[in-house]
């Protein structure tokens, strides 16, 4: 059944059976490889991963509690469902595209996958190869417009893709960015910013024009702007010639908890007169506070929302402390949406259309209204992307794509994004004892 590349992963591939029984703890009867195939009536929910890195052992784990708290109600439509994986290594360099490939059309041909959820770095490719085959597709992670753009030029050969939960496209994450800028400047009264941002193709040819054009109309003056090398880890300079720009919002975009550390121990350490906000997604990591030393108070950054105390949705409570309890660590960004995918995306779907008819499936796809862990009313567009409120903040979290704004308080973090979040939650904006546009 293995192909010549296959056989040359064959360590590769144990180590993956043995991640994926400690992952399942005690739901094992639910995960299948090759060798004995669950029964034909089974529902199989493929996952192209990269299984023996955090971000496939998170999709594995989301979607093994999808999977029991499906079957153990009853299953849909009086079917059980069965997770089958291949490890495509697409988290591990060289990012290998053969191998990538050749374990998606295994997925397919050999373990007889019904639906693919897959990360996401290769997805073009992957979304040809599930078109080929007319498997619906939900791709994780690729902000990329591409992806769903041929979904509107080709709706017949690209119709089975859809955008997954976590992100979505480029244009829609700068439109949130901006409108969480817009709303901070309304509860704080700030309005000069500037931009501290890693370098990147993305960011230079997207991000920073969406900056510059949509800022200015929103009343912002921009008097500071910088794109370093993505490996820095010295911010000395820059946080230097902010000030001395006299920037009261310093928007970061930065990515690795080590990095994001070297920026907020930084800010924190020189007292740095300026509120520091942004994109920084190891400073959402549940450790952050620990790591900093507690520099990271004040800190406000962009979030799901999942490591906050308080709830996103009526379901968030109940899916984190399952998942906590099952697997003894907290349920993680990866692992929120590939559970809300099964749980919610294509359990209500199959309910819906009655079938597991694959265009049956796509139409009640593409009229899906419901509430998932991470968002409220989850939608898709015509294109399949995330539908996305176009009248705020507010919309953008009580609608689909949750844009949550925390702040870090006493070691933990807070809503203060969007209002009516912070409200519900009782909390409030804090600024820093030192001095800066905040004092009186």
């Amino acid at each position: 059944m293995w192909n010549s590349r296959a056989l040359t992963k064959i360590q590769s591939v144990a180590l993956v059976a043995i991640i994926v029984v400690a992952a399942v703890g005690g739901g094992t009867g639910y995960v299948m490889w090759r060798a004995g195939l669950p029964p034909p009536e089974d529902i199989r929910i493929g996952i192209c991963a990269d299984l023996d890195m955090p971000s496939g052992i998170q999709i594995l784990r989301g979607i093994t509690l999808a999977i029991e708290q499906i079957n153990a109600a009853g299953g849909l439509l009086g079917r059980n469902l069965t997770v089958v994986a291949e490890d495509d290594d697409s988290a591990s360099a060289p990012y290998d595209i053969s191998i990538a490939t050749n374990a998606l059309n295994r997925i397919i041909t050999i373990d007889k996958a019904d639906y693919i959820i897959s990360l996401g770095t290769f997805g073009l490719p992957y979304q040809d190869i599930c078109s080929q085959h007319k498997k619906i597709h939900f791709s994780l992670f690729y902000p990329l417009e591409n992806f769903t753009q041929r979904v509107l030029d080709n709706y017949d050969k690209y119709k089975y893709s859809f955008r997954g939960e976590y992100l979505a496209n480029g244009t829609i994450m700068n439109l949130a960015h901006v409108q969480a800028l817009a709303a901070l400047s309304n509860i704080t009264g700030f309005n000069r910013i500037g931009y501290l941002m890693y370098d990147s193709s993305t960011i230079r040819g997207q991000t920073v024009p969406y900056f510059e054009s949509e800022l200015p109309k929103l009343g912002f003056e921009i008097v500071y702007r910088t794109l370093f090398p993505p490996a820095t880890t010295d911010f000395t300079s820059y946080f230097a010639q902010a000030e001395a720009a006299k920037t009261q919002i310093l928007f970061v975009i930065q990515t690795a908890i080590p990095r994001c550390s070297a920026v907020v121990n930084e800010w924190y350490n020189r007292q740095s007169p300026m509120l520091l906000c942004g994109d920084l997604s190891g400073a959402v990591d549940w450790d952050f506070w620990n790591i900093t030393s507690g520099n990271t108070e004040f800190l406000l950054t962009k979030n799901t929302g999942l490591t906050m105390n308080y709830p996103i949705t009526s379901k968030t409570a109940a899916a984190k402390d399952a998942f906590l309890a099952k697997f003894g660590v907290p349920m993680q960004n990866m692992a929120a949406s590939a559970y809300d995918v099964v749980k919610f995306l294509l359990a209500d779907a199959i309910t819906r259309a009655g079938t597991t008819d694959t265009d049956a499936v796509i139409r009640t796809l593409e009229t899906i209204d419901v509430d998932t862990i991470l968002s409220n009313d989850f939608r898709f567009t015509s294109n399949h992307d995330i539908y996305v409120g176009e009248s705020g903040m507010t919309n953008l979290a009580e609608t689909t794509m949750l844009y949550i704004v925390v702040q870090w308080q006493n070691g933990v973090q807070v809503p203060i994004l969007p209002d009516s979040l912070r409200e519900a939650a009782g909390a409030t904006l804090e600024y820093p004892p030192w001095l800066g546009p905040w004092s009186p």
